[in-house]
Protein backbone atom coordinates (compact mmCIF):
# COMPACT_ATOMS: atom_id res chain seq x y z
CA UNK A 1 0.00 0.00 0.00
CA UNK A 2 3.28 2.10 0.26
CA UNK A 3 2.83 2.94 -3.59
CA UNK A 4 -0.67 4.30 -3.63
CA UNK A 5 0.49 7.55 -2.38
CA UNK A 6 3.20 8.07 -5.60
CA UNK A 7 0.48 6.83 -7.62
CA UNK A 8 -2.69 9.04 -5.94
CA UNK A 9 -0.24 12.25 -5.96
CA UNK A 10 0.21 11.33 -10.06
CA UNK A 11 -3.29 10.72 -10.54
CA UNK A 12 -4.14 14.28 -9.11
CA UNK A 13 -2.08 15.95 -10.99
CA UNK A 14 -2.94 14.49 -14.08
CA UNK A 15 -6.22 16.43 -13.91
CA UNK A 16 -5.45 19.71 -11.87
CA UNK A 17 -2.49 20.16 -14.65
CA UNK A 18 -5.76 20.64 -17.12
CA UNK A 19 -7.81 22.23 -14.10
CA UNK A 20 -9.45 24.82 -16.86
CA UNK A 21 -10.82 22.39 -18.34
CA UNK A 22 -11.33 19.31 -15.47
CA UNK A 23 -13.21 21.45 -12.89
CA UNK A 24 -13.82 24.61 -14.53
CA UNK A 25 -15.38 23.60 -17.55
CA UNK A 26 -18.01 21.45 -15.06
CA UNK A 27 -18.37 24.48 -13.01
CA UNK A 28 -19.46 26.80 -15.85
CA UNK A 29 -21.45 24.29 -17.01
CA UNK A 30 -23.49 23.60 -13.70
CA UNK A 31 -24.62 27.63 -13.32
CA UNK A 32 -25.90 27.23 -17.05
CA UNK A 33 -28.38 24.88 -15.66
CA UNK A 34 -28.80 26.88 -12.71
CA UNK A 35 -29.59 29.74 -14.28
CA UNK A 36 -31.59 28.57 -17.00
CA UNK A 37 -33.90 26.32 -15.30
CA UNK A 38 -34.04 28.58 -12.50
CA UNK A 39 -34.94 31.49 -14.89
CA UNK A 40 -37.80 29.24 -16.49
CA UNK A 41 -39.56 27.63 -13.39
CA UNK A 42 -39.07 29.67 -10.52
CA UNK A 43 -41.85 31.51 -9.90
CA UNK A 44 -43.81 27.75 -11.27
CA UNK A 45 -42.13 25.23 -9.29
CA UNK A 46 -42.34 24.68 -5.70
CA UNK A 47 -40.74 20.96 -4.15
CA UNK A 48 -40.18 21.96 -0.61
CA UNK A 49 -42.84 24.12 1.24
CA UNK A 50 -40.55 27.63 1.59
CA UNK A 51 -37.57 26.34 -0.42
CA UNK A 52 -37.24 28.45 -4.26
CA UNK A 53 -36.86 26.02 -7.12
CA UNK A 54 -33.62 27.58 -7.38
CA UNK A 55 -32.47 26.66 -4.27
CA UNK A 56 -33.62 23.14 -4.22
CA UNK A 57 -31.11 23.02 -7.39
CA UNK A 58 -28.22 23.53 -6.05
CA UNK A 59 -27.75 20.60 -4.17
CA UNK A 60 -28.37 18.48 -7.38
CA UNK A 61 -26.14 20.51 -9.43
CA UNK A 62 -23.50 20.17 -6.55
CA UNK A 63 -24.05 15.98 -6.05
CA UNK A 64 -24.33 15.19 -10.10
CA UNK A 65 -20.83 17.37 -10.57
CA UNK A 66 -19.58 14.85 -7.86
CA UNK A 67 -20.93 12.12 -9.26
CA UNK A 68 -19.60 12.59 -13.28
CA UNK A 69 -16.09 14.15 -12.66
CA UNK A 70 -15.48 11.19 -9.98
CA UNK A 71 -16.38 8.70 -13.17
CA UNK A 72 -14.86 10.63 -15.83
CA UNK A 73 -11.65 10.81 -13.46
CA UNK A 74 -10.72 6.77 -12.95
CA UNK A 75 -12.53 6.01 -16.35
CA UNK A 76 -10.48 8.59 -18.27
CA UNK A 77 -6.77 8.20 -16.79
CA UNK A 78 -7.12 4.07 -17.17
CA UNK A 79 -8.29 4.14 -20.91
CA UNK A 80 -5.73 6.66 -21.89
CA UNK A 81 -3.21 4.77 -20.57
CA UNK A 82 -4.61 1.36 -21.91
CA UNK A 83 -4.66 2.96 -25.61
CA UNK A 84 -1.21 5.37 -25.34
CA UNK A 85 0.23 2.37 -24.17
CA UNK A 86 1.63 3.57 -20.81
CA UNK A 87 -0.24 1.61 -18.57
CA UNK A 88 3.22 -0.94 -18.55
CA UNK A 89 4.66 1.49 -16.44
CA UNK A 90 2.32 0.71 -13.86
CA UNK A 91 2.43 -2.51 -14.51
CA UNK A 92 6.15 -3.04 -13.87
CA UNK A 93 6.00 -1.59 -10.36
CA UNK A 94 5.10 -3.88 -7.27
CA UNK A 95 1.67 -2.08 -6.87
CA UNK A 96 -0.98 -4.10 -5.20
CA UNK A 97 -4.23 -4.25 -6.77
CA UNK A 98 -5.27 -2.70 -3.18
CA UNK A 99 -3.12 0.19 -4.04
CA UNK A 100 -4.07 0.68 -7.72
CA UNK A 101 -7.35 1.03 -5.99
CA UNK A 102 -6.81 3.28 -3.45
CA UNK A 103 -4.73 6.07 -5.77
CA UNK A 104 -7.42 6.09 -8.90
CA UNK A 105 -10.70 5.77 -6.28
CA UNK A 106 -8.61 8.52 -4.06
CA UNK A 107 -7.98 10.87 -7.43
CA UNK A 108 -11.69 10.45 -8.57
CA UNK A 109 -13.10 11.39 -4.83
CA UNK A 110 -10.59 14.63 -4.81
CA UNK A 111 -11.71 15.75 -8.29
CA UNK A 112 -15.56 15.25 -7.72
CA UNK A 113 -15.49 16.91 -4.41
CA UNK A 114 -13.40 19.49 -6.22
CA UNK A 115 -15.45 20.15 -8.97
CA UNK A 116 -18.61 20.43 -6.21
CA UNK A 117 -16.79 22.70 -3.98
CA UNK A 118 -16.00 24.83 -7.03
CA UNK A 119 -20.07 24.80 -8.10
CA UNK A 120 -21.20 25.63 -4.87
CA UNK A 121 -19.51 28.39 -4.07
CA UNK A 122 -20.57 29.51 -7.63
CA UNK A 123 -24.22 29.10 -7.77
CA UNK A 124 -24.50 30.04 -4.04
CA UNK A 125 -24.33 33.60 -4.58
CA UNK A 126 -27.43 33.26 -6.81
CA UNK A 127 -29.38 30.88 -4.60
CA UNK A 128 -27.83 30.49 -0.55
CA UNK A 129 -29.30 26.57 0.41
CA UNK A 130 -28.24 26.42 3.34
CA UNK A 131 -26.54 23.27 5.58
CA UNK A 132 -29.49 21.90 7.83
CA UNK A 133 -27.72 18.42 8.14
CA UNK A 134 -23.94 19.27 7.42
CA UNK A 135 -23.23 15.68 8.13
CA UNK A 136 -25.08 14.24 5.82
CA UNK A 137 -24.16 16.80 2.87
CA UNK A 138 -20.69 15.35 3.45
CA UNK A 139 -20.96 11.62 4.11
CA UNK A 140 -23.44 11.68 0.69
CA UNK A 141 -20.51 13.41 -1.13
CA UNK A 142 -18.01 10.92 0.24
CA UNK A 143 -20.21 8.27 -0.85
CA UNK A 144 -20.99 9.30 -4.20
CA UNK A 145 -17.32 10.34 -5.41
CA UNK A 146 -16.29 7.11 -3.80
CA UNK A 147 -18.95 4.85 -5.86
CA UNK A 148 -18.50 6.63 -9.48
CA UNK A 149 -14.34 6.54 -8.47
CA UNK A 150 -15.03 2.81 -8.31
CA UNK A 151 -17.58 2.15 -11.11
CA UNK A 152 -15.33 4.48 -13.78
CA UNK A 153 -12.40 1.79 -12.63
CA UNK A 154 -14.46 -0.92 -13.89
CA UNK A 155 -15.34 1.27 -17.12
CA UNK A 156 -11.99 1.82 -17.64
CA UNK A 157 -11.11 -1.37 -17.36
CA UNK A 158 -13.88 -2.97 -19.59
CA UNK A 159 -13.43 -0.18 -22.60
CA UNK A 160 -10.77 -1.39 -25.01
CA UNK A 161 -11.18 2.30 -27.04
CA UNK A 162 -12.71 5.72 -26.38
CA UNK A 163 -16.06 4.70 -28.10
CA UNK A 164 -16.85 2.05 -25.73
CA UNK A 165 -16.39 4.44 -22.82
CA UNK A 166 -18.61 7.26 -24.48
CA UNK A 167 -21.22 4.52 -24.67
CA UNK A 168 -20.96 3.28 -21.28
CA UNK A 169 -21.14 6.76 -20.15
CA UNK A 170 -23.90 8.33 -22.59
CA UNK A 171 -26.32 5.14 -21.94
CA UNK A 172 -25.60 4.26 -18.10
CA UNK A 173 -23.84 7.53 -16.40
CA UNK A 174 -25.88 9.73 -18.05
CA UNK A 175 -29.33 8.53 -17.39
CA UNK A 176 -29.26 7.75 -14.03
CA UNK A 177 -28.18 10.80 -13.44
CA UNK A 178 -30.52 12.68 -15.02
CA UNK A 179 -33.28 10.89 -14.10
CA UNK A 180 -32.60 10.82 -10.04
CA UNK A 181 -34.27 13.70 -9.14
CA UNK A 182 -31.61 16.25 -9.77
CA UNK A 183 -34.30 18.51 -11.49
CA UNK A 184 -37.33 17.42 -9.99
CA UNK A 185 -38.85 15.77 -6.93
CA UNK A 186 -39.76 11.99 -7.36
CA UNK A 187 -42.77 12.77 -5.63
CA UNK A 188 -44.24 14.86 -8.51
CA UNK A 189 -44.11 11.45 -11.10
CA UNK A 190 -46.35 8.94 -11.68
CA UNK A 191 -46.54 5.65 -9.12
CA UNK A 192 -45.00 3.75 -11.84
CA UNK A 193 -42.12 6.47 -12.49
CA UNK A 194 -41.77 7.01 -8.92
CA UNK A 195 -40.70 2.90 -8.40
CA UNK A 196 -38.45 3.07 -11.02
CA UNK A 197 -37.00 6.02 -9.67
CA UNK A 198 -36.36 4.02 -6.54
CA UNK A 199 -34.60 1.34 -8.18
CA UNK A 200 -31.58 3.46 -9.06
CA UNK A 201 -29.03 4.36 -6.43
CA UNK A 202 -28.24 7.69 -7.65
CA UNK A 203 -31.74 9.07 -6.63
CA UNK A 204 -30.67 8.00 -2.76
CA UNK A 205 -27.60 9.63 -3.49
CA UNK A 206 -29.06 13.07 -4.69
CA UNK A 207 -31.98 12.81 -2.11
CA UNK A 208 -29.57 11.90 0.96
CA UNK A 209 -27.41 15.09 -0.36
CA UNK A 210 -30.22 17.30 -0.01
CA UNK A 211 -31.35 16.67 3.20
CA UNK A 212 -28.12 17.80 4.23
CA UNK A 213 -28.98 21.39 2.77
CA UNK A 214 -32.85 21.48 3.52
CA UNK A 215 -33.50 18.71 6.58
CA UNK A 216 -36.18 17.56 4.15
CA UNK A 217 -36.15 14.29 1.64
CA UNK A 218 -38.06 12.42 -0.29
CA UNK A 219 -37.23 9.42 1.69
CA UNK A 220 -35.10 8.92 5.14
CA UNK A 221 -31.47 9.48 4.65
CA UNK A 222 -31.04 6.00 6.96
CA UNK A 223 -32.38 4.53 3.82
CA UNK A 224 -30.43 6.10 1.44
CA UNK A 225 -27.26 5.47 3.34
CA UNK A 226 -28.15 1.84 3.16
CA UNK A 227 -28.37 1.65 -0.14
CA UNK A 228 -25.76 4.11 -1.04
CA UNK A 229 -23.38 2.56 1.06
CA UNK A 230 -23.89 -1.32 -0.33
CA UNK A 231 -23.87 -0.12 -3.52
CA UNK A 232 -20.54 1.41 -3.35
CA UNK A 233 -19.33 -1.42 -1.35
CA UNK A 234 -20.56 -4.06 -4.08
CA UNK A 235 -18.91 -2.03 -6.81
CA UNK A 236 -15.69 -1.56 -5.21
CA UNK A 237 -15.59 -5.44 -4.44
CA UNK A 238 -16.03 -5.57 -7.66
CA UNK A 239 -13.30 -3.43 -9.25
CA UNK A 240 -11.08 -4.93 -6.75
CA UNK A 241 -11.95 -8.35 -8.10
CA UNK A 242 -10.70 -6.94 -11.79
CA UNK A 243 -7.65 -5.14 -10.77
CA UNK A 244 -6.48 -8.50 -8.98
CA UNK A 245 -7.11 -10.90 -11.87
CA UNK A 246 -5.52 -7.58 -14.50
CA UNK A 247 -8.38 -7.91 -15.76
CA UNK A 248 -7.65 -6.55 -19.79
CA UNK A 249 -4.72 -5.11 -18.57
CA UNK A 250 -2.08 -8.23 -17.94
CA UNK A 251 -2.08 -10.50 -21.14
Amino acid sequence: MQGARPLFIKEVMRFWKVSFQTVGAPVLTAVLYLLIFGHVLEDHVEVFEGVSYTRFLVPGLVMMSVLQNAFANSSSSLIQSKITGNLVFVLLTPLSHRAWFVAYVGASLVRGLAVGAGVFLATVWFAPPGLAEPVWTLVFAVLGGTLLGALGLIAGLWADKFDQMAAFQNFIIMPMTFLSGVFYSVHSLPPFWQGISHLNPFFYLIDGFRRGFFGVSDVSPWLSLAVVGSAACGVSLVALRLLRTGYKIRS
